[in-house]
């Protein structure tokens, strides 16, 4: 027989513990002594120690071409029957599950999972291929397997590959899946609704990469945005990568004495990276940009997989992408099923971290948080819980700016288009007025500024640099400032505001930059910061070239009034009594976006120092060329709230 171990009583108790605690130095005292010159580095040291609260897994999982792809699968121990929630990234798995060196599965993973790894879902991020600790080569926006891309692989298989193995590997899975990320992570989600896994059952794209030429990252309108260099040598270079070494002053400085932008690439060996040699020799919307078009994809095909689009208001990166998406998917989607639209007031990203403010604005709470615990995280868990409540997902959330209030809506734009005319005295009009025009001199040797010098495109100032106060510029000679009377009733819009610009040139080519802006009152005594401040709502350009067409771009004839159209970023906002609204228009966004010679070339990347002229540039407004700003004015805008506009 076995004797059963006699209990403790309190007497002997603390004599217990005495001998547990005298324990470790006794096995101590019987290991001999370190070797003074042993090697003191060490091959390896698990910081997840056996305490965690979760369990860490990293996996090579295989593609179907054999390339084997770095994934970490993270949940709190004790996960059953759970979801599982997948980011696929470049920007280092490893990094993102590791935000701090915790026991703790909130602290090790980035702050927008932890109401879902709180309620039992198991979070997997992944490396693209060709970067962090995955095989394969790594081509930026890899194409769909196709024309631009002849293997048989993209990120549509690779996410198919992977769903396929988690929900087979993962035991502690029920077999759903949702996708989510933002920026390049919201491009490799899109992609994953092309030829989706059946376990596929929910998708939510952030802020996504969706058409590099048409107004996300890499152009806007045409016009080339110049921070992209930065980003190519951070992401596609192996030793060496990082912001190009201009130095640390002022940017605007920096790129107009390169030159153009072939130059400045030139200037800093950057032509050495394929990625940057590939956008140069495409610096018009050619098939290459529309065949990667992911809307265009997404548009060809029947959706299948519940997908919930986000942007943010000011998002200075993608503003582009999710409603692109959304207006190529919402047809299929009569009876809102299957895709949904969601403007938050955010910059790029921050729907992901606290969102209580952006610049000077502040919110009615965390709306981040408010988004993702309200709306992101019930929509998730009504498609991939295994017992799920019923789905109640709202067709549009927006939030409304002004008047800091979510807003549900059945479709988007949720306002009805109403012309806000360009009028004499650099005044606005609901109603179109007489004939006239406004001119100034447009010098690319002196381009207007997109922020107060000096310009520094990282940081703080870029990610809040869409909502900083627009007098800096107005008065600028080059500068035409067009503003409304005080309102004496609220103005709510709900849409993307549409430009309708007539106007000439004296060059043969040039740009045109229109913002859309609220003015506040002059006192404000409740927030002083807010005095007089001219809040842009939206800030876009249009490269002159491509008025007759995108792809087919051509010389403008000096003196000809023609109609240039493009819209400016969705938003949802209210403008209150007291307020005034203005539009601004300018020829440059500078160091933004680089310089128009405003001569003829076939290609601006590469135009020469003598190519940049001045130009003179005339807006046109009444009459049969009556420049104005279409407004998606709601229907909550009281009758007649637009005519105290003048």
């Amino acid at each position: 027989m076995i004797a059963r171990a006699a209990p403790l009583t309190r007497r002997s108790a603390p004599l217990a513990l005495a001998a547990a605690l005298l324990l470790p130095a006794a096995l101590s005292a019987q290991r001999a002594p370190t070797d003074t010159m042993a090697n003191e580095q060490v091959d390896r040291y698990d910081w997840v120690r056996p305490e965690a609260d979760y369990v860490r897994r990293t996996e090579m999982v295989p593609m179907r071409d054999g390339t084997r792809l770095y994934t970490v699968i993270v949940y709190r121990k004790g996960a059953r029957d759970a979801p599982i929630l997948l980011s696929r990234t470049p920007y280092d798995a490893d990094k993102a599950t590791s935000r701090n060196r915790s026991q703790h599965i909130e602290e090790i993973l980035p702050v927008a999972d932890a109401e879902f790894v709180d309620d039992g879902y198991i979070r997997v991020y992944q490396d693209v291929r060709g970067l962090g600790k995955s095989e394969g080569d790594y081509v930026m926006n890899r194409p769909l397997r196709g024309p631009l891309n002849p293997t048989k692989v993209d990120h549509a298989t690779d996410a198919y590959d992977t769903i396929d193995w988690l929900v087979k590997n993962v035991r502690e899975s029920n077999g759903k899946v949702g996708i989510t990320g933002s920026s390049y992570l919201g491009f490799t989600s899109l992609m994953a609704l092309i030829d989706p896994h059946p376990a596929l059952k929910a998708a939510v794209p952030q802020s996504p990469m969706v058409d590099g030429w048409m107004g996300d990252d890499w152009f806007h309108n045409g016009a080339f945005r110049t921070f992209g260099f930065d980003y190519d040598l951070g992401q596609t270079v192996k030793s060496g990568g990082g912001a190009v070494p201009k130095g640390g002053g002022d940017e605007y400085a920096a790129y107009l004495a390169a030159g153009s932008a072939g130059d400045y690439a030139r200037h800093y060996g950057l032509l050495d990276l394929p990625v940057v040699r590939k956008v140069l020799e495409h610096p018009s919307y050619d098939s290459w940009w529309q065949g990667q078009a992911v809307d265009k994809l997404l548009g060809a095909r029947k959706l299948t997989v519940p997908t919930m689009l986000v942007v943010g208001q000011w998002d200075q990166e993608d503003s582009y992408g999710a409603p692109a998406v959304y207006q190529a998917l919402e047809g299929q989607d009569p009876d809102n099923r299957l895709v949904s639209l969601v403007i938050g007031p955010w910059r790029h990203s921050q729907v992901n971290y606290e969102a209580r403010e952006l610049g000077p604005l502040k919110w009615e709470g965390d709306t981040g948080r408010q988004f993702r615990t309200r709306w992101m995280k019930p929509f998730l868990d009504c498609h991939l819980k295994t017992t799920p409540a019923p789905c109640d997902t709202p067709p549009v959330l927006t939030y409304a700016t002004g008047e800091d209030r979510w807003e549900v809506s059945p479709r988007w734009p949720a306002g009805q288009y109403r012309p806000l005319y360009l009028a004499g005295g650099a005044s606005l009009s609901w109603q179109k007025p007489a004939a006239g025009s406004d001119s100034y001199v447009s010098d690319p040797a002196k381009p207007v500024p997109m922020l107060p010098r000096p310009i520094h495109m990282q940081g703080e100032e870029w990610r809040t640099w869409l909502v900083h106060d627009q007098r800096f510029v107005d008065g600028r000679p080059d500068v035409l400032s067009y503003t409304g009377a005080v309102l004496d009733r609220p103005v709510h819009i709900k849409g993307a505001p549409k430009v309708d610009l007539r106007a000439a040139t004296t060059g043969r080519d040039g740009d045109f930059v229109v913002k859309l802006i609220d003015v506040y009152p002059e006192e404000n005594s409740a927030n002083p910061a807010m005095a007089g401040y001219q809040l842009a709502l939206g800030i876009e350009i249009f490269r002159g070239r491509y008025v007759n067409g995108f792809a087919t771009p051509a010389a403008l004839t000096p003196g000809k009034t023609y109609k240039f159209d493009w819209s400016l970023p969705n938003v949802d906002h209210v403008f209150l009594p007291g307020h005034r609204i203005m539009v601004q228009v300018q020829s440059s966004l500078f160091p933004l976006y680089d310089r128009n010679p405003q001569s003829w070339v076939p290609s601006i990347m590469d135009a020469r120092p003598r190519d940049y002229v001045k130009a003179t540039q005339t807006v046109r407004w009444g009459g049969d060329a009556a420049s104005a700003v279409w407004l998606p004015v709601a229907a909550d805008s009281p009758a007649g709230a637009a005519t105290a506009a003048n």
